[in-house]
């Protein structure tokens, strides 16, 4: 089994906090997660977050116009530059004072950003310039706030920046030395802080939102008026208000702002989360909407204005909305609360996870995104498990039931209880589905259902103390159970007698794995200890001390380091690969372990994450930060904060879950609460603090050997043509994407070399080869010279695209568009029509036409255009026959229908 498992993506995490911007071309959200950044692809559903990560959680990103490089700051002020394409961190760099705004200037030349009250402008990195060790160079520093800056704007032309400040003011700032005292001004009246200022299309008016709702436009006009044709003086014109509108929002705040210069849209967010779109300068309500009860935290519309996007980070919700059909075109939210368990489906395409909030959520794997949300639990989800066919999941939970979920319909069908209101705590299901097994800390009996009907149809007695987890092995219905009387038992379900021997465990089991042919049974323990026991035999096999692979960080109240800490130093979940010579384990702790079972080794060692919001990352002990009360860390210092509501504390006191985000009382801790193999192996995934961490082997970059040719033109394509060498050209019809040279290379391609061009074509152009044949038959005369294809790309690639299905959804559906849409209607039409063509074969050839110049004459004065069609048909059919490419064409003196030859192949094709 491949041990080379990358981070690949983030789920069930969305939003967490600062700004979202959309990409130039507005298919794309880019949204802060924690302290890493993820990118939602808004048209292909798909979605990917970077592998690097701050050291606190990212307040500020930003993308320049042309796409190539992300800037994305942290709460320190910490930078990091990132190529944008090819997911490639450039540099680091500190601006020492956290950042409030960052934005690239519109022509890509330069970067502002905020850093408490001054506004410093910096260079964008140059591939040009030779800059390898100061990619970062300060053009210009302009001061004149008394407090905070809260937003930037940049001019249209890149000359002007607007700043707006908490001092209740906002002020333009000019680039170039010989404006600066003409630009030199400050828009003040309001009375609350200025959240934004913006510049209209024509740059003629500017726009001020303060936080008490109130909008102001400034034109640049003067005081003295015009008197006949005399000009007024230049020095008499300033900004001034030349009009006042109010929100009128009641209680409500604004919490942002943001504006589209091209069709003067104005859209805000307030703090009872309702947002609202308004038509300046007439300032006319077009929408009013809510998302929620909470603050609306940012907001960003697109290039084109069609699409705004919104996050509130109380919930972590994300959403993107069409204000003009008044559509959601996302809508995202991760879990409210800590994860407790999750589980990958049978074909791996989905993950699903359970929460100390009460749902469970089921996630697309390769789009990232929540595709439902079940919500009948009334109190936290402890269990997870499918049924071997994917259609059917189970959940328990602590308030007393078990539900199985119809996963087709999306709905709660079976309900299960026992005979008492007791809490469950662990769950497993058979493979076939037939039954479903659940623990309890308030009972010692294994509680077992039939589905089928929903009856409780045994208890299985023998423990003497609460059953802590249970699992279920994939081939045969064998169940192992662990308790807190240190004993693990082994369970044959559909057997007759339920006397099974005691396994004796030296610790408390905090976590069982079956592997998956039912053989062999692991067990996590209090002490460290991975316990390896053969089922057929009883007895323990082998072990895997786990204490010294595991890295434990140190707490902010900690007075040690990280490596004198024996806190968390076991595995509280753990997996088996569906091969059985891996396993996988994750706890209360930093780091995930991959382990080969037989030789007993560690493989490689993942860290969770470098998060120092959290707590339990930290290394080493900083001897500035500890005082004799403690960590200067833990001094609540909300008190301090300018804004009301960041004063108030609305947390619960002594709270250390993991979906409380408050520093106040305590930081959340950094830990894994599930951790699952996909059934395929090569990927896993791991629940945790931050999220749904996903590793994965990383099959993405398939080796391509046309990538390293550089004479990849149109002519080169038609030079591969003429040299028979048709793999060739059409794989470099496919990297030009040029949809002309497709088509050519495609038709010219023989039929009896069809087969050996499918096998031969890099998996990396399968999927767009696909597509490509299921939208152009749906135009394409050529019925079955596509189905050819079809069958021999399905042939020779068909066991990558079952097991790669995630990737051909798109490909396989225009595939089959075709087929359903076209293929079966000709097919009919040539069986309906069968005897006729029959008949009209046997009689051609009974009366031969002798053609005559006196006929021919004649034929032409009855149609001046006839014989020229004619003649035309008579050429392409000529010129289809010496083609080899084309198929169902015959030569001209035998005019027979195209589907006389290969109507059987059509049928079985289809």
């Amino acid at each position: 089994m491949k041990s080379d498992f990358k981070f690949s993506n983030l789920l069930g995490t969305v939003y967490r906090q600062g700004n979202i911007i959309f990409s130039q071309d507005g298919t794309q959200l880019i949204s802060p997660v924690g302290n890493r950044v993820s990118v939602f692809d808004l048209v292909n559903s798909r979605s990917f977050t970077f592998e690097y990560e701050h050291r606190k959680n990212v307040r500020c990103v930003a993308l320049n116009p042309q796409g190539t490089l992300l800037l994305s700051v942290d709460e320190d002020g910490r930078a990091i530059l990132v190529n944008f394409r090819a997911k490639t961190v450039l540099h680091h760099f500190n601006f020492k004072e956290p950042v409030s705004a960052l934005q690239f200037s519109p022509d890509g030349s330069l970067f502002a950003l905020a850093c408490g009250r001054f506004v410093q402008i910096w260079k964008t990195p140059d591939v040009a310039e030779d800059r390898q060790f100061a990619p970062f160079v300060r053009y210009r520093v302009h001061a004149g706030h008394f407090s905070s800056i809260l937003s930037l704007t940049w001019s249209r032309d890149s000359r002007f920046l607007l700043s707006a400040s908490k001092d209740l003011t906002a002020r333009i700032w000019s680039l170039d030395s010989d404006e600066k005292n003409l630009a030199a001004t400050t828009f003040a009246g309001h009375r609350d802080y200025v959240m934004a200022a913006f510049f209209s299309a024509d740059q003629e008016r500017i726009y001020t939102v303060s936080k008490d709702g109130a909008v102001f436009q400034w034109e640049y006009t003067s005081r003295e008026e015009p008197d006949g044709d005399q000009e007024p003086d230049p020095a008499s014109y300033s900004w001034r208000i030349t009009k006042k509108s109010y929100f009128y929002a009641s209680q409500a705040k604004v919490k942002c702002v943001t504006f589209h210069a091209n069709s003067n849209m104005l859209v805000v967010g307030f703090t009872n989360g309702e947002f609202r779109l308004y038509e300046l300068p007439e300032f006319t309500l077009i929408q009013q909407l809510s998302m929620g009860q909470n603050a609306v935290n940012a907001v960003s519309v697109n290039q084109t204005g069609e699409w705004l996007a919104f996050g509130s980070s109380k919930l972590g919700q994300l959403l993107v909305y069409e204000w003009q059909s008044e559509s959601y075109i996302l809508k995202q939210q991760g879990h409210f609360d800590a994860t407790n368990a999750l589980t990958y489906s049978p074909d791996g395409s989905r993950v699903v996870t359970a929460s100390d909030d009460g749902k469970i959520k089921i996630w697309d794997v390769v789009s990232g995104f929540c595709l439902v949300t079940f919500q009948e639990h009334t109190a936290a989800v402890s269990g997870l498990a499918f049924a071997k066919r994917g259609q059917v999941l189970f959940s328990s939970s602590l308030d007393g039931t078990v539900r199985a979920w119809d996963l087709i319909r999306y709905r709660n069908f079976r309900t299960f209880t026992a005979a008492e209101r007791i809490q469950f705590n662990c769950l497993a299901a058979d493979p076939s589905g037939e039954v479903v097994c659940a623990g309890s800390v308030d009972s010692f009996a294994i509680h077992v259902w039939s589905v089928q009907t929903g009856q409780l149809v045994e208890t299985l007695d023998g423990h003497e103390g609460p059953v802590s987890c249970l699992s279920f092995s994939n081939e045969n219905s064998v169940l192992a159970s662990a308790s807190w009387d240190k004993t693990i038992r082994i369970w044959s379900i559909f057997g007759r007698s339920q006397q099974v021997e005691p396994l004796e465990v030296y610790a408390d089991v905090l976590s069982i794995s079956m592997r998956p042919d039912g053989g062999e049974v692991a067990a996590a323990t209090l002490d460290g200890q991975i316990l390896f026991f053969d089922v057929h035999e009883g007895k323990q096999v082998n072990a895997i001390d786990g204490k010294k692979d595991i890295i434990t960080g140190r707490h902010l109240e900690d007075r040690f380091t990280s490596k004198n800490s024996a806190r968390s130093k076991y595995f509280t979940s753990i997996d088996y690969s569906f091969d059985g010579l891996s396993l996988v384990a994750g706890g209360n702790n930093n780091s995930i372990c991959l382990y080969d079972i037989s030789n007993s080794v560690l493989l490689k060692r993942f860290i969770v994450s470098r998060n120092m919001s959290l707590n339990g990352t930290l290394q080493f002990l900083n001897s500035k930060r500890m005082t004799e009360a403690g960590s200067l860390d833990l001094i609540d210092r909300d008190g301090e904060n300018s804004d009301l509501e960041d004063r108030i504390d609305n947390t619960l006191p002594g709270s250390n879950r993991g979906g409380d985000l408050s520093t106040r009382r305590v930081r959340p801790e950094v830990r894994v609460t599930g951790i699952k193999f996909s059934p395929t192996s090569s990927a896993f995934a791991a629940s945790s603090t931050e999220g749904i961490l996903v590793y994965s082997v990383d099959e993405t970059l398939l080796f391509d050997p046309f990538d390293l040719d550089v004479d990849t033109t149109p002519q080169a394509v038609s030079e591969a043509l003429q040299e028979r060498e048709f793999l060739y050209a059409l794989v470099m019809a496919f990297r030009l994407n040029e949809e002309y040279l497709i088509k050519r290379t495609y038709e010219s391609v023989p039929l009896k070399d069809i087969g050996l061009v499918s096998s031969g074509l890099p998996v990396v152009y399968l999927a767009r080869m696909l597509k490509f044949i299921g939208d152009f038959s749906m135009e394409s005369q050529h019925l079955e010279f596509n189905l050819i294809w079809v069958k021999a790309l399905l042939s020779a690639h068909g066991r990558y695209i079952s097991s790669h299905k995630q990737d051909f959804g798109s490909s396989l559906r225009a595939v089959q568009r075709f087929i359903g849409r076209i293929a079966k209607d000709v097919v009919s039409a040539s069986k309906d029509n069968k005897y006729a063509y029959f008949f009209l074969t046997s009689t051609d050839g009974s009366t031969k036409n002798q053609e005559s110049d006196e006929d021919e004459t004649a034929s032409i004065e009855f149609s001046n255009g006839a014989a020229e069609d004619d003649e035309s048909d008579d050429e392409i059919m000529q010129d289809a026959s010496d083609d080899e490419g084309w198929v169902g064409f015959s030569d001209s003196k035998n005019k027979s229908l195209p589907f006389e030859k290969d109507q059987e192949s059509d049928e079985e094709l289809i």
